[in-house]
């Protein structure tokens, strides 16, 4: 008996992963000023190909059930929750009130996007 998830948990899933991998790929490097750049890059390049390998099947997977607009809302969603969450544990910056106004702004984008309007 296989275990079969909903396509909304498989897609949400694997853009979490993905943008896991993305954040640490484009802000992990900044607590190593002292690395020479090209050693970042390459080092970033190799941690994004473990984002692509869950980014694209998350879209391939998820398109049908959600339109591409709202596939790429829900990666900008799930990208700055990511993100914000990051920069206050990995690189100890404050988030602040405006912050949670301007990701409550883009969350009511969102619904807009997902409001079946007709």
């Amino acid at each position: 008996m296989g275990l079969s998830l909903p396509v909304p948990v498989i897609t949400i899933g694997l853009l979490i992963a993905s943008n896991v991998f993305m954040t640490v790929a484009w802000y992990g490097h900044l607590k190593f000023k002292t690395a020479p750049l090209i050693v970042v890059i390459l080092v970033s390049w190799g941690i994004a190909f473990f984002e692509y390998l869950m980014q694209v099947p998350a879209n391939r997977i998820g398109y049908g059930h959600f339109s591409a607009a709202q596939l790429k809302t829900i990666q900008e969603v799930i990208s700055l929750s990511v993100f914000a969450i990051f920069s206050w544990v990995y690189l100890g910056e404050r988030v602040g009130w405006q912050h949670g106004v301007g990701f409550a702004l883009i969350c009511l984008g969102a619904w807009f996007v997902f409001h079946d309007w007709s």
